[in-house]
């Protein structure tokens, strides 16, 4: 069996490789006058890189931080302005804690991130990996992570089969993140070994000849890298089905309705729906005055958890009834106010559609 490498031994080969082939030019690493990272800016990214790949996030980003450059300004905006800045990211959760727990820190922490591990972790949508990249990113300080890429690194590397989700799994990969981890130059070591699994020893074609652990790679040598990290047990994704109602009146505003707290889309401002025809017309006549229904061509949006199949009728020239004014989960809405409001990205999708002129 090929010895395996001590652990400082693997972070020296891994900032040996960040050194000339990292990424240093990313938004939310430039540095401040002390010569650290912003610790918003790292918790900002680290929430977006959940679930989203780097070159996805950095318009995201940068558009988020232009318009909410601070944690307080953060704190301090509406939630439809959070999600609006959010919308096409997904998994909107993500950006309800972000906005939630910057309100926590102005309560509690002095309007900062706190540099304690426990209080860090303990604020929503922050995790021990979250926390563990914002204080080894903003601060120096020798903690571990565990995000999706270096579970695959250090599941490969150390040849760790079953799916990193499993507890025992998770537990063992925490274990090697802690002892790789070095005592100095832990936001380069941070960064160098999630570029690793970003770049080099990626979910499927790694590029193991350009990788500084290839020489005692358990999954390289054993001929492993295609089944590790194990997959999460397959299971049948099912499909719901769905009418959404675009209601347009004569000066081409569209009637919005704020969805719940609960279910698919939570808090996000989308169309009127419906489960057939017969509830469609009903659910219309209530809004506004209509007087006949065109269908647009079905789509459909896969989530991590069902298949959403999506049909939606445009009922034109729609004259709104009263009371709707009074009604804070509906609004008549122009074309030019949708950015401002958090909608789904496959809602905006649609209505930016439907709202251009037909081809000649």
């Amino acid at each position: 069996m090929t010895p395996r490498a001590m652990p400082q031994t693997v972070a020296a080969r891994l900032l040996h490789w960040f050194d000339r082939h990292g990424r240093k030019d990313l938004p939310w690493q430039r540095t401040a006058a002390n010569g650290r990272r912003d610790a918003y800016r790292v918790w900002l990214s680290e929430v977006m890189l959940q679930q989203t790949q780097v070159g996805t996030v950095v318009g995201y980003f940068e558009r988020f931080v232009d318009a909410l450059p601070a944690l307080r300004d953060l704190a301090m905006a509406d939630e439809d302005t959070v999600l609006a800045l959010w919308s096409g990211l997904g998994y909107y959760r993500r950006a309800r804690f972000l906005h939630r727990a910057a309100q926590l820190c102005v309560e509690r922490h002095d309007g900062e991130l706190p540099r304690e591990f426990s209080a860090l972790a303990a604020l929503p949508g922050i995790g021990r990996s979250t926390a563990g990249a914002i204080l080894a990113q903003a601060h120096g300080l020798r903690f571990a992570i565990l995000d999706g890429n270096v579970k695959r690194v250090l599941s490969r590397y150390h040849g760790i089969h079953g799916h990193p989700g499993q507890s025992a799994v998770e537990k063992e990969l925490w274990r090697h993140a802690e002892a790789h981890t070095p005592a100095t130059r832990i936001a380069d070591y941070t960064q160098a070994i999630m570029d690793l699994g970003a770049t080099v020893c990626t979910r499927s074609s790694p590029r193991c000849d350009a990788c500084p652990l290839a020489g005692d790679c358990i999954a390289r040598r054993d001929g492993l890298t295609a089944q590790l990290p194990g997959r999460k047990p397959a299971r049948t994704i099912p499909t719901r089905a769905t009418m959404l109602l675009v209601l347009r009146d004569g000066r081409g505003r569209v009637l919005l309705e704020r969805r719940g707290p609960q279910g698919l889309w939570p808090g996000l401002w989308s169309l009127p729906e419906a489960l057939d025809p017969d509830a469609a017309w009903r659910i219309a006549r209530q809004h506004a005055q209509i007087d006949d229904v065109q269908a647009i061509a079905p789509f459909a949006h896969t989530f991590s958890h069902f298949r959403l199949h999506v049909e939606p009728l445009l009922f034109d020239g729609a004259t709104a009834h009263g009371g709707i004014a009074d009604n804070p989960r509906l609004r008549w809405c122009s074309a030019g106010e949708l950015a401002a409001l958090g909608l789904p990205a496959p809602i905006r999708s649609l209505l930016l559609d439907i709202a251009r002129p037909p081809a000649t």
